[in-house]
């Protein structure tokens, strides 16, 4: 260490051109890496850094169809806007500070920068080709890795105008990485939503809305409202609500077409703006848990130069809305004033309807307030030293570059938890012990969340109790055995976080964690294996007669064993809720009284494993 520090000198300092610095340090650029299991992989991030400039063009008034195709990981994005000027083509796309979107008035409300987001597309990807399509003429450039290749000269062409982009994620970077179906669409859906008259055809499939959000809210919501959505347009704003039969709050909130999946200034002006207003109606002074209980709520917002908390643009930041200084607080708050203030007058069955819900999330929020009190305070008292929670030092609420890495062991045993707790990467990885099976809290109200110590410690550890905006970790993993008592547990944690925080589910923070059944090892390599196939393919790779080790619970595992299965390899299986699925028809019949068809069910889904007999 002395001698680095005598030798700091001229030689000492690097300087590293664009392409470099992004693939040294890409998730600056492009959040977390990854290879497409999550929906917020980086490879997702490349295609809606190029799909936001599409975007950005159709907003302006250029082209109303934007094409996109992916083929064994190989994506394109065919977009009939004007087409970057021919003579800053490569400039555009390799040479950083460069870009239309630095002119207010060439694009008022983009959300694209045309510049560090498709420069970074262009550095992480193996092959990028971009061609511009103007006045007819066309131009293009060929890049591998950030470095130009090919740069053709101008021809002429009978295409129409627009851009056209080509990129392959390089492999280097994110392994063996694939596009998931799921999350693409729901990326691509999302931005016909908020751009009324756009269709994006997806490997030859039309995508397209004509109600907005309206339809955002219909794709989204499992349980139907108890009132058809308000919904409420102006020039800059759009907002579709309503409130359901359930616990807690579910936001979906954009910027300039951007889904800032953690809120921030439009959102918190939102909840304030709708609250004010309620309490003016009805003029009487609700709480303000009672107003939002249940609600479920789309808000789509247009702000010049939105400044955001980091380059994925997850959270909004900015104060003000405009150079002539409105701020987003007001804007919102006038608008909501105004608009919902009306639209509750004109329809009185609404207002009545909402009311009832008011009134009744009052009279259960009354009910348990004793007890709500005294867990909170208990909740404090162990949260300096709560034995249950080993914490990370980096949270998914705060700004820390790494905050897309947080996550948090949910595990059942003493040896399981402590085999977690010294693998762990102790900078993002947190751990929550159980200490036996927890309550079946199907059926019971939310009293039992304060009731019940385990179910309050952990709706305490995960920071979730006033909503979803404080939570402390990305990653809310179950790491449970694969036998018949770590699949009840399973069931049990899963009924809760349905139960009373559906949006943790809807919003893709809850897992599975996949421990591997088999080690398959000879002298020279060790293969750890999650399905019989894996263990024969090794078997017969690994040569004759290896050893064989079968995993029968996590305890088993050895802590210098276990950081290969959380580390970066973790295999997670996403807990997902499709529009399809009703929280309370799968409540009853998972968790409810053993009727005949849940019977059926287990009995023709059971699986026997032939090793255990």
């Amino acid at each position: 260490m002395q001698e680095m520090i005598d030798n700091y000198s001229e030689e000492s300092i690097q300087t590293l051109d664009w392409k470099e610095h992004i693939r040294r340090r890409p998730g600056m650029y492009i959040g977390k890496l990854g290879d497409g299991s999550y929906s917020d992989d980086g490879i997702y991030v490349l295609l809606k850094e190029v799909m936001d400039n599409s975007i950005d063009e159709f907003m302006m008034g250029y082209g109303k169809k934007i094409e996109v195709n992916i083929v064994d990981g190989k994506v394109s994005v065919r977009d009939f806007g004007r087409g970057i000027p021919l003579g800053k083509l490569v400039e555009v796309v390799s040479k950083m500070n460069t870009g239309a979107k630095y002119d207010s008035k060439a694009f008022k409300k983009s959300v694209g920068l045309n510049g560090v987001g498709v420069k970074a597309v262009n550095a992480l990807s193996s092959e990028f080709a971009v061609k511009a399509f103007r006045d007819g003429e066309v131009r293009k450039a060929d890049f591998v890795r950030g470095e130009l290749i090919n740069d053709f000269p101008i021809e002429k062409t009978n295409e129409p105008n627009g851009t056209y982009v080509e990129f392959t994620p390089d492999g280097d970077i994110f392994g063996s990485y694939g596009f998931k179906e799921e999350f693409v669409e729901n990326l691509l859906k999302n931005y016909t939503f908020l751009n009324s008259g756009l269709t994006i055809v997806y490997n030859g499939t039309p995508i397209v809305s004509k109600n907005g959000l309206l339809d955002l809210l219909e794709e989204k919501m499992t349980e139907p409202g108890i009132y058809a959505p308000i919904h409420l347009k102006g020039e800059d704003l759009e907002i579709a609500m309503t409130h359901a039969e359930q616990y807690g709050e579910e936001y979906y909130t954009f910027v300039n077409g951007q889904h800032t999946t953690q809120g921030g200034t439009h959102l918190i002006a939102f909840r304030e703006a709708v609250v004010k207003t309620i309490r003016e109606f009805y003029n009487k002074n609700f709480d303000v848990a009672d107003i939002r209980q249940g609600m479920v709520a789309a808000v789509s917002i247009k702000i010049e130069e939105p400044v955001f908390e980091s380059q994925t643009k997850t959270k909004l930041g900015s104060k003000d809305m405009s150079p002539d200084g409105v701020s987003v607080r007001n804007f919102v708050h006038d608008f909501i004033k105004k608009h919902l203030d009306n639209y509750l007058h004109k329809h009185p069955e609404v207002a009545e309807i909402m009311l009832r819900k008011i009134q009744d999330s009052e009279k259960e929020r009354k009910a348990i307030s004793g007890i709500q009190k005294l867990a909170r305070e208990r909740a404090k008292k162990v949260s300096l030293h709560n034995k249950k929670l080993r914490d990370c030092r980096i949270h998914y609420n705060s700004n820390a570059e790494r905050k897309l890495e947080s996550a948090i062991f949910i595990t059942e045993g003493d040896s399981a938890s402590g085999s977690i707790t010294k693998a762990r990467d102790v900078v993002t990885q947190a751990v929550f012990s159980l200490k036996g099976k927890p309550l079946n809290s199907y059926g019971l109200s939310r009293k039992v969340v304060y009731e019940n110590e385990e179910f309050n410690l952990l709706q305490a550890a995960l920071n979730i109790e006033e909503g979803m905006e404080s939570l402390r970790y990305n990653y809310v993993i179950i790491a449970t055995d694969a036998d018949v008592d770590g699949m009840h547990i399973r069931l049990l944690l899963i009924t809760f976080f349905l139960q009373f925080f559906p949006e943790l589910i809807k919003n893709g923070h809850l897992y599975i964690l996949q421990t591997p059944l088999f080690r398959v090892r000879n002298k020279k390599e060790t293969r750890y294996c999650y399905t019989d196939e894996e263990k024969q393919r090794a078997i017969k790779e690994l040569g004759p007669n290896p050893e064989i080790t079968r995993f029968k619970g996590l305890g088993e595992i050895s802590p210098d064993e276990f950081k290969y299965f959380i580390g970066k390899d973790m295999r997670l299986e996403r807990v997902r809720m499709k529009k399809e699925d009703s929280s309370k028809d799968l409540l009853e019949f998972y968790m409810g009284k053993n009727t005949m068809s849940r019977q059926n069910f287990i009995i023709e889904n059971l699986i026997v494993d032939e090793e255990m007999l």
